[in-house]
């Protein structure tokens, strides 16, 4: 699998982000999109492989619109510059843990994890660790881990969250406003021969931490249905 026809397009479109060249040139906008449909469909069964609780079977569940949202923003380009999808249970919309891969020319990179989860999601994440540090300490201290993801991705309370106490030991731990991972890839790692193999290995260092969270998600969901 190659994607270098996705990675020449985001190249061209980070320099022409106008309604005028993205129509214009809506043939090349086209195959990369499929081009990397069809690179998430290959790498969706490899991802259930590995987490059998991926649910999801085609990359229309998991890809983004390239379109972006400019109502609320100072940013009023309409375009995205990258391709991205997060295969999980559930989807691109799930609350769920799941793997995500990130394709933009000069800051691509691959993870997971949960970016912004609900405020009851984060809770139950923080509680989780909590009464469960020294398993989630050696998830995230494990060796593979530690091979692609150096921290926890993103921004951290200044001071201990709600109705937990700032003198427990491992409070750091709970002041993630967001629980995932990136690891930064070059342009040439879309291109390799090995490219699979190559997201395989990320994702199976990260598989303990996704269960991790799915498991605290998961017990709030059930907790909120009974």
């Amino acid at each position: 699998m190659n994607l270098q026809i996705a990675m020449d397009f985001l190249f061209q479109l980070r320099e022409n982000n106008n309604r005028n060249w993205f129509n214009t040139n809506k043939d090349l906008y086209n195959d990369a999109k499929n081009e990397f449909e069809e690179f998430v469909n290959i790498l969706i069964p490899t991802a259930r492989k590995i987490d059998p609780e991926i649910d999801v079977v085609s990359a229309k569940e998991c890809t983004f619109r390239i379109f972006r949202d400019v109502r609320f923003s100072k940013n009023k380009s309409p375009y995205k510059i990258n391709f991205g999808a997060f295969i999980s249970k559930g989807g691109r919309k799930s609350p769920f843990a799941g793997y995500y891969v990130h394709l933009q020319p000069g800051e691509s990179f691959v993870g997971g994890g949960v970016y912004m989860p609900e405020s009851k999601y984060l809770r139950a994440i923080r509680t989780k660790i909590y009464g469960n540090v020294v398993e989630y300490k050696g998830i995230i201290n494990s060796v593979l881990f530690k091979k692609y993801f150096s921290d926890i991705y993103g921004e951290k309370l200044k001071s201990a969250p709600r109705d937990f106490s700032k003198d427990f030991p491992d409070i750091e731990l709970l002041k993630n406003k967001h629980y995932a991972v990136t690891h930064r890839v070059d342009d040439s790692f879309w291109t390799s021969e090995k490219l699979i193999d190559n997201l395989t290995e990320i994702f199976e260092a990260q598989l303990e931490f996704i269960r991790f969270l799915n498991d605290a998600i998961r017990n709030e969901i059930g907790a909120r249905k009974n």
